[in-house]
């Protein structure tokens, strides 16, 4: 064969071995240049097992059809998959994962439209007990199972909420295994196409309708409609609900149900936080009893509140709850609410009546 014609980006350390046995490969002697196109070295991580033991570096993309097996490798001693998250959730035995000495292998078999999505792979260095993602080893495709019955990669859910806020990228996934259908956005009241115009609203084949700047006119209800080679298929309906709500640290309240107890009084305490229904809020409490270990009842929830214009509210609260009031029990009721932007304290007094 003689010696490989020299390119404009180095071969990968080992690359010829998957295509062809007969060249042994030197190492590039130019490390500027390996270090200096780090993305042809993560995707020659990730490759194909194709048939008669040949292999293919995979791309960004790669287009099935839906009931074929597929095999892919990772090179590395200690490799991490990642994929759809359906085939952890129900365990599916189908999916195969193994590690071995140079490569990680993961095999799916009997491959359906629901298994559209992303597949990669990535280095874990690890020192002791202690491990981290190499973020230089990473290598990553997204692979569509085309299935002309399942133009829309099937859901388990009918109907979809998603939130509408004004500081974040909103998505309609839905999400197709034809890159090639053309897709369409609808909304269901009043009936009409709503229009993508590649600037507020963009179609992307991997993640669905991206509403790039949401507004309250965007809230309703919707679907998507895929046309390709043959009668066009409709998505699940998705409820578009604007979310108005201010920001930074929580907006606590704080009530009791009385600030005069007697000995063996019932006495409720709540902190109530309204907010973004994607933001989680972490309630602490310091009371007078907690030094005392005296037995109080903690309960925390949450629910969804339509104003009745579309915008929709989390009213999380936490309740506090004194079965036995005892002398003891007199004093300052404290609630910390915190979410990711910071944290709010409010506080109340139950005195003996």
């Amino acid at each position: 064969i003689g010696q490989p014609a020299k390119s404009k980006h180095p071969k990968e350390h080992g690359e010829n071995k998957f295509f062809n046995k007969k060249v042994n490969p030197k190492t590039p002697k130019m490390k500027e240049r390996e270090s200096a196109d780090s993305s042809l070295k993560s995707q020659s991580m990730l490759i194909q097992v194709m048939d008669k033991g040949r292999f293919q570096k995979l791309a960004a993309t790669l287009t099935l059809s839906a009931g074929q097996s597929i095999e892919l490798r990772c090179k590395g001693s200690n490799v991490v998959w990642n994929y759809p998250s359906h085939l952890d959730t129900f365990k599916d035995s189908r999916l195969s994962i193994k590690q071995l000495d140079r490569y990680g292998q993961l095999i799916l078999a009997n491959t359906t439209a629901a298994d559209t999505g992303e597949y990669s792979c990535w280095l874990q260095l690890c020192d002791g007990n202690k491990c981290r993602k190499d973020e230089t080893k990473i290598g990553s495709t997204y692979i569509f199972f085309t299935d002309k019955e399942e133009l829309f990669v099937p859901t388990p859910h009918y109907f979809e909420i998603v939130y509408l806020n004004p500081d974040k990228v909103a998505v309609v996934p839905c999400r197709v295994t034809t890159p090639s259908a053309k897709v369409t956005l609808h909304r269901e009241f009043p009936a009409e196409e709503i229009e993508t115009d590649g600037n507020d609203i963009i179609y992307d084949a991997k993640k669905g309708f991206v509403y790039q700047h949401p507004t309250s006119d965007d809230k309703g209800i919707v679907y998507c409609k895929a046309e390709s080679q043959g009668a066009p298929q409709i998505s699940i309906k998705y409820h578009l609900l604007y979310v108005e709500v201010p920001k930074g640290p929580p907006s606590a309240t704080i009530e009791v149900s009385s600030n005069r107890a007697k000995l063996g009084d019932r006495v409720v305490v709540i902190c109530t936080v309204p907010g973004d229904p994607d933001v989680d809020v972490h309630f602490t409490w310091q009371y007078p009893g907690q030094e005392f270990e005296l037995p109080v009842i903690i309960k925390n929830f949450s629910r969804l509140i339509n104003r009745g214009t579309g915008h929709t509210t989390r009213i999380s609260k936490s309740l506090l709850l004194v079965v036995d009031f005892e002398a003891r029990d007199a004093g300052n009721y404290i609630c910390v609410a915190q979410n990711l932007q910071g944290e709010t304290t409010v506080a109340t007094t139950v005195e003996l009546h």
